[in-house]
């Protein structure tokens, strides 16, 4: 399978769509009101670049009695806090490391509140710029009700040593970003953070209850011009929110500036969850073609690697156009154009000191001068033959084994069943065989529409029937869609990793072809 599809478990480094230099930190404290009491725990860590840079955690003596409910609830017991510093003493130091970072807290209104008072006491002025964890969590994820720390944890099976000790539950905010980042593109994280990190200043056309009757679940949004023009179509997990990151005031580029200044309507399609969401954007962006939409549009061809005997005992690889009706198992990788095919190949050289040459990105393959690579020790010499050909032809096996695409893991067809977390009567069954994405089935009509026939007379896909029970179903194998390599992708983020089945509530039921047209 292609390396890159999907992160690493052990991934440390956030997505680029956070802020670039944050401090995750979690107060403890004698009671909830800053202007009445007092911190007495600070933890916190210092982000750069997406990773830990240092971490840092004081108690602190309140100057007053510590309640007993509070030393129950944290374990901070009043001989932990003799001898330790006032707030007053650790003032400079803490500003230091807050200074010129994004204030991140679990309920960033309460712990800055509480910092900001702290300082204010000790005659210091302190403002900064917050990001609420709680509030990112209600947007990446809506089907959950709950987002509390003890909800998180529980939500991703985080361990924790010292639940409401101020460093462990600093460290859950970073566990949550770092899974997230493991999740969601950069795309979808990036639209979650905006309308929390930035005051989005509505297009002049749109009215404010057109925003508000945006759902704050799982959808496909769709932006049109006071003509009736489709001119975008998005999706996210939480519509309302990735709308209104679309109007920060930092447009990434002159075009989505004009287009946001066009847009005077929206619309949208509810989803169950995520994956109902990527799918029907896919297809609809191929088939409606809005006209700022460039990802995600039809291709009319693809291209992959081909790898075939060369001179000298070595193995090349060219780059050769497929057809999109092929089976995936046919192709070793899978790309859009023969650029993005190179740009591919050039970290494969880098990652398995592969030759240029061999590869087809640069002089001929017969020519045994050095290629510019050997010249800076990036490729071992097969060029010049300095390499035995079965050292090298053996590194390109395991570099191409890695662009290999993904065998089809199941033994027949499969219905996928999508269910609302927050509406169990809301529900799509998609229905997939070899990658190839067959449409969603609603009820036993649709089924039938679309060439497809139960086993049984009573079929669990009437809509009113949320208790449902498993069920073969026999295929009619009529034509179907060709492959499609963005439905590729989406089908094996959520199929081959059990987490994103179990988070987003997906249930597999197999199907059985037949090669009669009989009804029931």
């Amino acid at each position: 399978m292609q390396s890159d599809l999907f992160p690493s478990e052990n991934i440390q480094t956030l997505s680029s769509s956070f802020p670039k230099k944050m401090v995750l930190i979690d107060c403890e404290t004698t009671g909830g009101k800053p202007s009445q009491h007092r911190v007495i725990e600070i933890g916190l860590l210092l982000i750069d670049d997406g990773q830990i840079t240092d971490r840092w955690q004081t108690f602190l003596d309140p100057e007053r009695e510590l309640p007993p409910f509070i030393t129950k609830l944290t374990g901070i017991s009043p001989p932990m806090l003799v001898g330790q510093p006032h707030f007053a003493d650790v003032a400079e130091t803490l500003r230091e490391k807050l200074k010129d970072r994004i204030f991140v807290a679990h309920n960033a209104r309460f712990d800055y509140g509480f910092i900001k008072t702290e300082f204010e006491r000790a005659g210091i002025a302190f403002n900064a710029k917050t990001l609420c964890s709680v509030k990112f969590s209600r947007a990446l994820y809506p089907q959950f009700k709950r987002h509390g720390i003890d909800q998180i944890i529980k939500r991703f099976d985080f361990s924790i040593e010292n639940r409401h000790r101020a460093m462990d539950d600093a460290d859950i905010i970073w566990k949550l970003f770092v899974k997230s980042t493991q999740l969601y593109s950069d795309e979808e994280l990036a639209s979650a953070l905006g309308p929390i990190l930035k005051t989005p200043s509505l297009p002049p056309k749109i009215k404010q209850a057109q925003v508000k009757a945006l759902p704050q679940a799982a959808g496909v949004y769709y932006f049109y011009d006071e003509n009736g023009t489709l001119l975008y179509v998005g999706k996210s997990v939480n519509i309302r929110a990735r709308v209104m990151s679309h109007f920060t005031s930092d447009y990434r580029s002159s075009k989505e500036m004009i287009m946001n200044s066009k847009v005077a309507h929206f619309d949208f399609q509810r989803t169950p969850g995520d994956l109902g969401a990527q799918l029907l954007e896919s297809n609809e962006i191929k088939r409606l073609s809005p006209l700022y939409n460039r990802r995600l549009r039809r291709t009319r061809k693809l291209f992959s690697y081909e790898v075939q005997p060369g001179p000298y005992g070595f193995k090349l690889v060219t780059i050769r156009e497929t057809k999109s009706d092929q089976a995936p198992d046919e192709n070793v990788g899978l790309f859009r154009s023969p650029r993005q095919a190179s740009k591919r190949l050039e970290k494969l050289a880098d990652d398995y000191f592969l030759c240029f040459k061999l590869l087809g990105l640069e002089g001929h393959p017969e020519d045994q001068s050095p290629c510019f690579r050997r010249q800076l020790k990036r490729c071992f010499g097969a060029c010049e033959g300095a390499e035995a050909p079965e050292d090298y032809n053996a590194r390109l096996a395991v570099a191409m084994s890695q662009q290999q695409l993904v065998l089809w893991p199941f033994d027949t067809p499969i219905l996928i069943e999508e269910v609302d977390p927050s509406d169990a009567e809301f529900k799509l069954f998609h229905l997939v065989d070899q990658w190839r994405y067959l449409g969603r089935v609603m009820n036993e009509e649709e089924l039938h529409e679309k060439g497809y026939y139960s086993l049984r007379k009573t079929s669990n896909l009437a809509p009113h029937n949320t208790h449902q029970q498993e069920e073969e179903l026999y295929i009619d194998p009529a034509a179907e869609p060709n492959f499609d390599l963005d439905i590729y992708h989406i089908l094996l983020r959520f199929l081959l990793k059990p987490e994103q089945r179990q988070l987003n509530q997906l249930r597999i039921h197999t199907l059985h072809k037949t090669n009669s047209n009989t009804d029931d």
